[in-house]
């Protein structure tokens, strides 16, 4: 793989969605849609699939995922973890995932009050929090981001310069590099 770096890739934090941490999942879906509406303008591949989140002192703090956003309006989803001791991940049956569906009566009114719920919850209570492992520093090489996001199965990574977040990393756009230098290969 040529020298390329993450800044390379990046993208820059003004570029990135972004939302305050006590918005509400309404505002977070709104910006979210206003951000691939103008992704989308600039010709750029990928869309974006999450928001940053910033607190007061305007840090970043988390990540706000699509997947976060369906599970926040389902508050179940926690309590069903918790029960089964373990993360529901992939590896599970089929007829196991129905049958926690109806064990723990999740989406039982599928859609009845979602307007009312995503007014009402907060993106820092659905937030994710990257842990150490999702950060990857400005000048660091492909080959540390491509390590942190295989090892991590991670969708992207927090872009650090000086311990401060300047952008991020996305496993869509990494891809997009390892296989352009792959179909350039001479075979």
């Amino acid at each position: 793989m040529k020298e390329i770096s993450v800044k390379d890739l990046m993208i820059p934090l003004e570029e990135y969605a972004t939302i305050n941490e006590d918005a509400t999942l309404y505002d977070a879906v709104v910006e979210l849609e206003k951000a691939q509406a103008a992704f989308e303008k600039s010709q750029k591949t990928y869309k974006h699939r999450a928001v940053l989140v910033y607190n007061k002192k305007g840090k970043i703090v988390g990540k706000l995922s699509q997947l976060d956003i369906l599970k926040g309006l389902e508050p179940k989803y926690n309590r069903a973890a918790a029960d089964s001791g373990r993360m529901m991940t992939s590896g599970f049956s089929r007829n196991f995932l129905r049958s926690l569906v109806q064990q723990f009566s999740l989406w039982d009114k599928p859609l009845a009050d979602i307007c009312r719920k995503a007014a009402k919850l907060h993106v820092k209570d659905c937030m994710y929090i990257p842990e150490e492992g999702e950060f990857v520093d400005v000048e660091d090489g492909l080959d540390v981001a491509v390590h942190q996001l295989v090892m991590g199965r991670h969708q992207s990574l927090l872009v650090v310069k000086n311990r401060e977040i300047t952008g991020i990393l996305r496993l869509t756009d990494v891809f997009r590099e390892v296989g352009n230098s792959i179909k350039a290969c001479d075979i």
